[in-house]
């Protein structure tokens, strides 16, 4: 019987598969949350670069008073890291949810991110 972790890598590793070969050359909006944060990178596979990165833990959050994991907060890491991989040149990019399900916080963020100009 399979473990819940082994079927999250499972899972996690048929996506990447899927992802890589229908990127077509675009960098990749990976998305990783946590029980109490969520974080966000563009990661270019080809370079082997982060290109831009954003999570909840970010100097502007805390300050503000957004850390956490709720809808609000990955709203505003989505927004954050759009703005950041705009700035670096980047506007089309492949979304890997990882092993989450397209809902909740994953969900937020990604139209967040939509909304702050990248386009996937």
């Amino acid at each position: 019987m399979s473990t819940q972790q082994e079927l999250r890598d499972r899972r996690r590793k048929r996506l990447r598969f899927q992802l890589r070969r229908k990127a077509g050359g675009r960098p990749r909006l990976s998305v990783f949350r946590s029980g109490k944060n969520i974080y966000a990178q563009v990661i270019d596979d080809a370079a082997g670069l982060t290109v831009a990165a954003a999570s909840s833990l970010d100097k502007e959050f805390r300050t503000a008073g957004a850390a956490g994991a709720n809808r609000d907060a990955a709203t505003a890491v989505g927004k954050l890291v759009a703005e950041r991989a705009v700035a670096a040149g980047v506007t089309q990019v492949v979304f890997d949810r990882g092993s989450y399900l397209y809902h909740g916080r994953v969900k937020a963020l990604a139209e967040a991110a939509r909304e702050g100009g990248l386009s996937f």
